[in-house]
């Protein structure tokens, strides 16, 4: 429990030690679009976008940026998306620093290789799950292991059923240590994959959102800046399979999730319920996922499904 604290408490302290995606807005404090997405542009971009149009929005738009100090943006900075680093900017902070800047700048240097962006994306989503994989395994394992410990724990909650009493909590809590100690099991280990992706996650959002090069290109017939709300309105329906591939893998991840959880007791009941509307949550937000950000959560999902599935196997 301490471990997890710690790696919890790291996690937050970076991301309060820095920002994160500022919308642009122009003098009267309007949000600044880009029409052929729709998208809400960023206003603290890593680089410079190769659109003229676009660019010339943003140098509309060059003294509010400079002026607005939540932005710690300089247009006269930054250089084109192609020559940009991945260390060196002008800003400051650890999160930028160490996770949106070298994300960045690895999604452009491989979408040079494999001759687009989106590809890219889906690439290192690739290559970080497999980077994972260790973590992935203990985890899956631990959820086998649950199976078997499942049954002694709901003996333990009939067994304890009604009692509060702080003698009865401390023999409870006494037992239920003896059993995840005789099948070696550590039940916080389940989530060390989550804590993990969950800062890279973010970290790719950001990355996505502050790197004009991303949102300025497609894969096949998708905008990687435009949303599938806004592609939907407007008349490009390929973005609902886009939907309900996110929809699908989610499920299908969480179910693998779930696959340990076969007792009755109210908190695996609440465990359930709680996925349930994970589940609902993430495809209400799916909607509004650059389409670029989408791609990276069905290509890591799936392969994430078919990763278990072969650990499973293996394992037995």
């Amino acid at each position: 429990m301490k471990r997890i604290t710690k790696v919890l408490v790291l996690i937050l302290s970076i991301l309060l030690l820095t920002g994160c995606t500022q919308t642009l807005v122009n003098k009267d404090n309007q949000r600044v679009t880009n029409e052929n997405t729709g998208q809400n542009l960023t206003a603290n971009i890593l680089c410079l976008p190769k659109d003229e149009t676009l660019l010339n929005k943003y140098n509309e738009n060059k003294e509010t940026i400079a002026s607005n100090s939540k932005y710690k943006t300089n247009l006269d900075n930054l250089v084109p998306c192609d020559e940009m680093g991945a260390w060196k900017n002008p800003y400051d902070g650890i999160w930028v620093q160490l996770f949106v800047q070298p994300l960045s700048w690895l999604i452009i240097k491989t979408g040079k290789l494999v001759g687009n962006i989106g590809v890219s994306v889906m690439i290192i989503g690739i290559l970080i799950r497999l980077v994972l994989l260790p973590f992935t395994i203990k985890s899956t394992k631990q959820q086998e292991i649950m199976k078997k410990v499942q049954p002694e724990l709901d003996r333990l909650e009939k067994k304890y059923a009604g009692k509060d009493d702080q003698d009865s909590m401390m023999k409870k809590s006494q037992e239920t240590m003896m059993i995840y100690k005789k099948y070696n099991m550590n039940p916080l280990s389940s989530c060390l994959v989550m804590l993990i992706q969950l800062p890279i996650f973010f970290a790719f959002l950001e990355a996505i959102n502050r790197t004009p090069a991303i949102f300025e290109n497609s894969l096949w017939q998708f905008q990687l800046g435009t949303t599938p709300l806004y592609g939907i309105t407007h008349g490009n329906y390929w973005y609902i399979l886009l939907l309900v591939l996110i929809i699908l893998f989610t499920i299908l991840t969480f179910m693998q999730s779930m696959g340990s959880m076969n007792g009755n007791s109210e908190s695996q009941k609440q465990s359930k319920m709680m996925m349930y509307m994970m589940i609902v949550f993430i495809g209400i937000a799916s909607f509004q996922l650059p389409s670029a950000i989408a791609l990276y959560w069905v290509i890591t999902n799936a392969f994430s499904v078919v990763q278990t599935l072969i650990i499973k196997k293996v394992g037995k």
